[in-house]
């Protein structure tokens, strides 16, 4: 079978069995003790009736309201209403990054608290390469930097994923997700993501509890909009600008700009025509601690998608760690400005060859 076709066989069945970003792992598989796949609930694509190479019959579009998102669920549950909501202080949130960052945390905070006093490597699986997490947890650690640390590894893991992403890993073999690696709303729902675990570990009701209620009251805080119609007007203000329906999925070309930041403070990309109040920012409880920067380290043995020589030219092996992560981001940074001007143009010549197509059917 030509992987083309496999391609469009594992895509057509995704798309028809997880239809609105819910979990990809089933319940009887879940164990509080391993660590959480590397996606946990269905990526949403930027935009919408986004168009597929070779299924016709289908579009994409994965937005959400207030009244949809249901309560959350440790590792995803099938009421849980996930896709992309539009707020006025906080840009575009995609609900499904949100709550797959929020429960990483809470794996993490797990781990953190049963290494106490000792050293502990954990393996999480492979995204680009092996990925290990190496821990170095005080004796006396409290439960709030317990907290915060397990956020701002999650943090870092989310970033990876972003990285990866761009570089071709992807979930299924033989389908690409370039499409989606550093969209407008990743980053910064990621990092709320973190925000928002971090505080329901320290929350006075059960994480699943609190995750529901901060849900909530963080999109009320960002002035969410009331219905599916909103986001949508808000994503189509954008459309040719942020990203086109001229191009099908999965061309990484489908996305026009993509907001490449890792930073621990991030401020939200608001549509240009709507009006913003007092936009957001949104930081990492203590990120910037010495100390609890030297209780971790991530580290990835890269495989061969990566241009380690490019991106490192001194380095002698394909060993990487979350410290390489700003060169990688500068990288990756002059490779979308150059992926921009070169979308930009094959859709200016597109348009050019409707005008001549219309020119001469009026003529005739």
């Amino acid at each position: 079978m030509k992987p083309y076709f496999s391609f469009l066989l594992i895509l057509s069945f995704i798309l028809l069995i997880y239809p609105n970003g819910n979990s990809f792992v089933a319940p009887f598989l879940r164990n509080v003790n391993d660590p959480p796949p590397k996606i946990i609930r269905t990526c949403c694509a930027f935009g919408s009736d986004l168009k597929i190479s070779g299924i016709p019959f289908k579009k994409i579009t994965e937005v959400t309201s207030l009244g949809e998102i249901g309560n959350h669920v440790y590792l995803g549950g099938k009421n849980e209403g996930n896709g992309i909501i539009y707020t006025e202080k906080g840009g575009f949130i995609d609900l499904g990054h949100l709550r797959d960052i929020a429960d990483w945390t809470k794996y993490l905070y797990n781990e953190i608290l049963t290494s106490k006093g000792n050293y502990k490597e954990i393996t999480l699986g492979r995204e680009g390469g092996k990925k290990t997490l190496n821990l170095w947890i005080p004796a006396d650690i409290s439960n709030e930097d317990a907290a915060n640390l397990s956020g701002r590894i999650a943090y870092d893991l989310s970033v990876w994923h972003e990285i990866g992403t761009w570089f071709g890993t992807s979930f299924i073999p033989f389908v690409p997700e370039r499409y989606s690696a550093f969209s407008p709303e990743d980053q910064y729902s990621n990092l709320t993501g973190a925000v928002l675990g971090v505080k329901a570990l320290t929350h006075e009701q059960p994480f699943e509890l609190a995750m529901t209620s901060l849900v909530k009251e963080m999109l009320e805080d960002l002035n969410a909009v009331d219905t599916r119609e909103k986001t949508l007007e808000a994503m189509e203000s954008v459309v040719g600008d942020w990203w086109t329906r001229d191009i099908k999925l999965p061309s990484k070309k489908v996305l026009i700009k993509r907001y490449v930041k890792a930073d621990s403070t991030l401020m939200p990309w608001i549509v240009p025509n709507l009006k913003a109040v007092d936009l957001k920012p949104v930081s990492i409880p203590a990120y910037g601690d010495e100390h609890l920067s030297e209780m971790y380290e991530i580290n990835f043995k890269l495989n061969r998608k990566f241009p380690i020589d490019e991106i490192f030219p001194d380095r002698e092996d394909r060993c990487i760690s979350q410290h390489d992560f700003p060169m990688m981001m500068v990288y990756i940074e002059k490779k979308t400005e150059l992926l921009e001007g070169e979308i930009v143009n094959e859709l200016d010549a597109k348009e050019q060859k409707k005008k001549k197509r219309a020119e001469r059917r009026h003529r005739q």
